[in-house]
């Protein structure tokens, strides 16, 4: 694709993305039903320009041991070029993985997110690109910006506009849920996590609706979701509303003591498997569709002894079901969970190894690092 390099402050170079003059066509470039049919076109997330988020409390509480101390004391500056060189050569190494199994990857703007704004009520600066399933969903031919709780992430899309444009302009559907106001009326500021054993409780509060796209999962007619940290019963209404009566959209109970986001929970691998995780899922609370499907345990992750991965990371240990799906066979797996790689061969599946250890500091794997736009296939009902 045509690009135009131009320089911001601080000698940032930022590529602007040019669609190509073919932009205008019969057909929507945006089709993808579910999270297993043969991929053609990802949104892949970048690192360039990453801002380690603001300390808030609805970032915080959702960031792992030593990682919620390091962020708090950082929160504005640049992540160090230590952190971003390995997971930058992982993310390319990806990219030609993709690439390779005959996807087209599309990326964002590179974007400076450390400049600082603000609405009336509360400034911020950014947080980074690198996770583009929690800002946008894809249903069908549609792509929705969500409503995301964090602060630090309230003009993230802004990056991804002209793909977007693009994709609107070859006849893509495209929405924009309500802007939150983010206000403290949203976060309850009492909140603690709940101890062992004690009853689920949440920062948010139901003064909007706000949500993550990342804590939906798509089969199909049937959407599911996961109540969260970033996700309250008014964003999963306002989806329920706005996708209407061609569409149910489903709660799946979750034990995780500070939940965020679906796909280190539970994930469907193909029709009529799916994948849990056994310390998050209770499989006698699955909806009763769910549990007509293959249930496959998610194995022990295998432990993650480096130091700097152990601090820095912004995620849990079952970010090893962080997969990414190429077809109903083939999905992308990190080499260093050999007892994941094992499993899903057992399974009947075919891993494709991509180290990706060291992007889990910004946010996720390679189910969170993407956004697939096209697979081929139609809409339909498992269930």
């Amino acid at each position: 694709m045509p690009i135009l390099n131009e320089v911001l402050d601080e000698g940032f170079c930022m590529n602007v993305y040019t669609p190509p003059p073919e932009s205008v066509a019969a057909g929507s470039p945006v089709n993808s039903h579910n999270e297993w049919d043969p991929l053609e076109e990802i949104i892949v997330g970048r690192l360039e320009g990453s801002t380690i988020p603001s300390d808030h409390p609805v970032v915080t509480c959702n960031i792992p041991g030593m990682a919620a101390r390091a962020q708090a004391l950082a929160a504005g500056f640049r992540f160090p070029k230590f952190m971003i060189e390995p997971a930058q050569e992982e993310l390319d190494n990806f990219i030609k993985v993709l690439e390779s199994l005959g996807v087209t990857v599309t990326r964002p703007e590179p974007y400076n997110h450390k400049a600082k704004f603000s609405t009336p009520n509360w400034s911020s600066r950014g947080f980074c690109n690198s996770c583009p399933r929690d800002s946008m969903l894809v249903i069908g031919d549609e792509i929705i910006e969500t409503p995301m709780a964090w602060p630090c992430r309230y003009f993230e899309t802004h990056s991804y506009r002209p793909v977007l444009k693009d994709y609107f302009r070859r006849n893509a559907r495209w929405t924009s849920a309500p802007k939150p106001e983010l206000t403290d009326e949203l976060f309850d500021p009492n909140f603690t996590l709940p101890e062992k054993g004690e009853p689920l409780r949440y920062i948010l509060t139901e003064f909007e609706p706000v949500f993550d796209a990342a804590d939906f999962f798509r089969c199909g007619r049937d959407i599911f979701v996961t109540r969260s940290n970033v996700t309250n019963a008014m964003g999963i209404d306002w989806l329920r509303r706005h996708l209407g009566e061609g569409y149910s959209v489903h709660e799946i109970k979750s034990r995780c003591p500070n939940p965020m986001h679906i796909d280190t929970t539970i994930l469907p691998l193909g029709p009529g498997k799916i994948l849990i995780n056994p310390e998050y899922i209770n499989p006698d609370e699955l909806p009763d569709m769910l549990k007509k499907w293959d249930i496959l345990v998610a194995p022990e992750p295998d432990p993650i002894e480096d130091k700097i991965l152990k601090i820095t990371s912004m995620c849990g240990k079952w970010l090893s079901m962080n997969i990414l799906m190429i077809d109903e066979k083939r999905m992308i797996v990190d080499p260093h969970h050999t007892n994941m790689m094992r499993q899903v061969e057992k399974w009947g599946f075919e891993p494709i190894p991509a180290p990706f250890l060291h992007y889990a500091a910004f946010g996720g794997a390679f189910h969170c690092a993407t956004l697939d736009v096209r697979r081929r296939g139609t809409l339909e009902s498992y269930f």
